[in-house]
């Protein structure tokens, strides 16, 4: 079975708000990037990846969790984040029955994340290549 697949089925057991909350909140983040990359991990955890970890969601008794590996270092405008604040890294937006997908603001910092992850491997690349450059001057 595909993470996609096993994404689909979790979203058809969740048999209250929880499922169109959650089936809500992955259309969002997949809309906001055709190159992401639907992903099953942690012994059953839904994540989104694009050049590294977007988003992990999570469905909660009382309440659907989105945790943003970088949530730290992203620009948050629209007060998406709610939880997880004292983090230096990851930040969650925790929805709650009645709560509404913002899906502009959501897709906006999908993609603040996504540009986030590339800037890092961008500069892992440079890193590396600088570190090849000095060990030949050495020899």
């Amino acid at each position: 079975m595909t993470a996609s697949q096993r994404i689909d089925r979790m979203i058809a057991e969740l048999t209250d708000w929880r499922g169109k909350t959650f089936a809500s909140i992955r259309k969002t983040i997949l809309a906001a990037d055709r190159e992401i990359i639907e992903e099953w991990k942690w012994m059953g955890s839904p994540v989104w990846s694009r050049d590294g970890i977007i988003a992990v969601a999570n469905p909660h008794k009382g309440k659907v969790k989105v945790t943003f590996d970088y949530g730290a270092r992203l620009p948050d405008p629209d007060k998406l984040f709610n939880a997880g604040l004292e983090g230096n890294q990851r930040r969650a937006i925790d929805f709650f029955e009645g709560d509404k997908v913002n899906e502009r603001a959501l897709k906006a910092l999908v993609r603040a994340a996504i540009a986030f992850n590339q800037g890092k491997a961008k500069k892992k690349a440079l890193a590396s290549v600088r570190a090849k450059a000095a060990k030949s001057k050495k020899k």
